[in-house]
């Protein structure tokens, strides 16, 4: 796994999409083409729940931001996670599909995110 992807160019969603989308094909060899917007994050990418877990810790760690427990509970679709991250690091707005018990748990953690 590796933790010192840059980051400079990220600057809104769209940008943390595909970030994320290389992180995912270079770290795990999952191609492009399973990496859509509106790809089912536990069934379409290919990837178990523990690479999962490890991309959200990449995207933690590379961001110096702080998932919830219980995110990947909360994210259906690939571009979720994009948006989720993209917003816990201050770059876009709060997604609307978030139940408010977990909103409540990003902004407490993450300064950035705002309700």
């Amino acid at each position: 796994m590796s933790f010192d992807r840059d980051t400079a160019e990220v600057k809104n969603w769209m940008n943390m999409f595909r970030w994320v989308v290389k992180l995912i094909r270079d770290e795990y060899g999952i191609s492009e083409e399973k990496l859509t917007r509106h790809a089912h994050i536990d069934t379409d990418i290919g990837l178990s729940n523990e690479q999962l877990e490890e991309v959200v810790e990449i995207i933690s760690k590379s961001f110096s931001i702080t998932f919830p427990s219980g995110t990947l509970d909360e994210l259906v679709k690939f571009e979720e996670l994009c948006m989720l991250a993209a917003w816990m690091h201050g770059l876009y707005k709060r997604p609307e599909y978030l139940g408010d018990a977990y909103v409540a748990a990003v902004v407490a953690l993450n300064p950035r995110a705002q309700a």
